[in-house]
């Protein structure tokens, strides 16, 4: 049977539960004093500015350790994670990738576990490092790494790991009376993505001085940087046990406490419901499931690269400065290893800058091509990633050929043409769907050269899953647009479709239940001349949703409409319409299917 791209995912992720969740149940031997004493290496480093002012940029471990590609894991699953590994990839980036901002080197799953996955602590019930694959510690594998000028980031997973439970019998560091069983719940519910944990209760005063204790070993090791893996709700999971925003709440505060700037970074699926947690309590959140695909090469198109289109727009209006929508790695570098053709390196390089996600590479940067070393190291796009601009989100519906764009404080735009059809096809941006009229200059970013001048929109012949990128600086004038309501008296209601409040639309009204044959004609849409008109739709939809649009009763297109986020917040999107001189018609039709609901039509008045 071949599994759905989505399907697969979720397999693979499996397998990695029964990884995570094999080993003994006793404790390990105590960690060296290397590891469990506390030293403060910070006393001689200068002040950080704050995680997350920008997205970060960096290298993670968990790519190449997760991948069957031959020879990266010669001695079993994961077995690529050592320290002789991590400070050869530190030195490659060092080299390479730190003159263009890339500085964070990130420890990920299993520097605690041996390769047969037995895990190690102390004797307060901490992650200790495996001696086989960190022979000298964590502490001093973070100070090579500051000596090279980089910030070293380490993993956990969230709640109390079942093997470090002991039987509740496991004392807590500087924690008189507390053990491992004050910690959790009586009933030893489990917890996070993989139920490899015991769920913390923080109702109990001893829970928090377990999370300090952690943090305050991982600030005394020197790290800059803390995934917390397989929170919930989210990691496919949902529900009280996998509800883990006091965890998170609980390692804000200890890592607070520490007096160490330690980006928090959350990870992975994480429910948009909770959005507001995780920007209080963190400094970025997963969005997505895992982007490796688990097989012969570090990821592929299909599995899960091409899914982040449909997943990122949801999530765009919650990043910024603090806190960033984390898209995951970024493995555009490696040639036939990412397996991925050219094009498709570019796409996902173009989408990870456009949409402000954190630039973190799992590829060997040891072998770096040319090509991908061009892609990672391309500094306007960097620039746009880093700098002050806005999310780019999209101009078009969520269809195979795809426009995103931010407006730039400058007055320009960042532009985004894709191609994620399966064949080559032309990709148009209009002018009139980013505001205004005339004529635009345009830059190339990918290519840094300029195109020159272009009027009313520019038309590109892309590649299957193609894209490119474009700085466009308006010459012409402003826009105006004519808006017409969805709930105004005048339209025409059927089937299911009725008129429901809604607080964020414009006259606070908007047209819903447009499903199973409902369906929304808009009447008196007049405009001075025949033409083709870019018409914004202001919709709400908390889900992606398609929808048949046509105009004078002919022949209807369905559209994918990308989700809201949720069902109180209000999105536009640019569809084409051929309108006659005079007035018009435009409809939207559920079909069989269900379509979002509609606020309002605004239709450019030619110049």
């Amino acid at each position: 049977m071949r599994l759905s791209p989505r399907r697969a995912r979720r397999t693979s992720r499996t397998l990695l539960v029964l990884a995570l969740t094999a080993g003994l149940a006793a404790l390990t031997p105590a960690a060296t004093a290397t590891d469990s004493t506390a030293t403060d290496s910070t006393a001689t480093e200068a002040v950080s500015p704050p995680p997350a002012a920008k997205p970060y940029m960096g290298w993670t471990s968990w790519s190449m350790q997760s991948s069957k590609y031959p020879g990266l894991n010669p001695d079993g699953d994961y077995s690529y994670l050592t320290e002789k590994n991590v400070l050869k990839q530190a030195d490659a980036l060092a080299a390479k990738l730190k003159p263009y901002g890339y500085e964070y080197v990130n420890i990920d799953a299993g520097w605690w576990r041996d390769m047969d996955w037995k895990p190690r602590f102390d004797e307060y019930g901490r992650q200790a490092a495996d001696p086989g694959r960190f022979p000298r510690g964590m502490k001093a594998v973070a100070d090579d790494l500051h000596a090279k000028r980089l910030k070293a980031g380490i993993y956990l997973p969230v709640g109390l790991e079942k093997e470090a439970y002991g039987e509740g019998k496991v004392p807590l560091w500087h924690a008189e009376g507390c053990t491992t069983a004050d910690i959790v719940h009586g009933d030893l519910r489990t917890t996070n993505g993989w139920d490899s944990a015991y769920k913390i209760d923080f109702s109990r005063p001893c829970a928090q001085k377990y999370i300090d204790s952690q943090a305050q070993l991982f600030a005394d090791w020197g790290y800059d940087f803390l995934k917390l893996d397989g929170v919930g709700p989210g990691s496919f999971k949902s529900g009280e046990n996998y509800d883990n925003v006091a965890d998170v709440a609980a390692w804000q505060k200890a890592i607070a406490a520490t007096g160490r700037p330690i980006h928090l970074e959350l990870s992975w699926s994480l429910d948009i419901g909770h959005v507001a947690d995780w920007k209080r309590y963190s400094n970025g959140w997963r969005i997505d499931t895992d982007v490796e695909c688990y097989c012969n090469t570090l990821v592929t198109w299909e599995n899960s690269v091409e899914d982040r289109w449909d997943d990122t727009p949801a999530w765009t209006r919650h990043a910024g400065p603090g806190g960033w929508n984390d898209l995951d790695s970024l493995n555009v570098g490696n040639g036939a290893m990412d397996g991925l053709t050219k094009a498709e390196r570019q796409s996902y390089a173009t989408l990870w800058a456009i949409a402000k996600s954190p630039l973190y590479t799992g590829d060997d940067l040891t072998r770096l091509d040319s090509y991908g070393l061009s892609l990672l190291t391309n500094k306007e796009v960097i620039a746009v990633n880093q700098g002050g601009t806005p999310p780019a989100r999209p101009l078009t519906p969520s269809d195979d050929q795809q426009v995103w764009a931010a407006k730039n404080p400058d007055g320009s735009f960042t532009v985004a043409l894709f191609n994620l059809g399966e064949a080559p096809a032309s990709v148009t941006a209009d002018w009139s769907a980013l505001g205004f009229s005339g004529k635009a200059k345009v830059r190339d970013l990918w290519n840094r050269e300029n195109l020159g001048t272009y009027r009313d929109k520019i038309t590109q012949a892309l590649p299957a899953h193609g894209s490119r990128l474009f700085t466009v600086t308006p010459q012409g004038p402003a826009l105006t647009k004519t808006a017409y309501e969805a709930e105004a008296g005048t339209n025409t209601l059927a089937g299911n479709a009725s008129v429901a409040d809604c607080g964020a639309c414009s006259g606070d009204r908007k047209v819903g239940n447009l499903y199973l044959g409902g369906k929304l004609t808009m009447n008196g849409v007049t405009v001075a001349k025949a033409g083709r008109y870019v018409v914004d739709v202001a919709y709400v939809s908390g889900d992606a949703r398609s929808v048949r649009i046509s105009a004078n009763g002919g022949g209807a297109t369905s559209h994918k409409f990308p989700s809201t986020g949720d069902w109180g917040t209000v999105e536009t999107v640019s569809v084409p319409l051929n309108l006659k001189a005079g007035t018009n018609t435009v409809s939207f039709d559920s079909g069989d299917g269900y379509a979002p609901d509609i606020d309002r039509i605004d239709v450019p008045n030619p110049s």
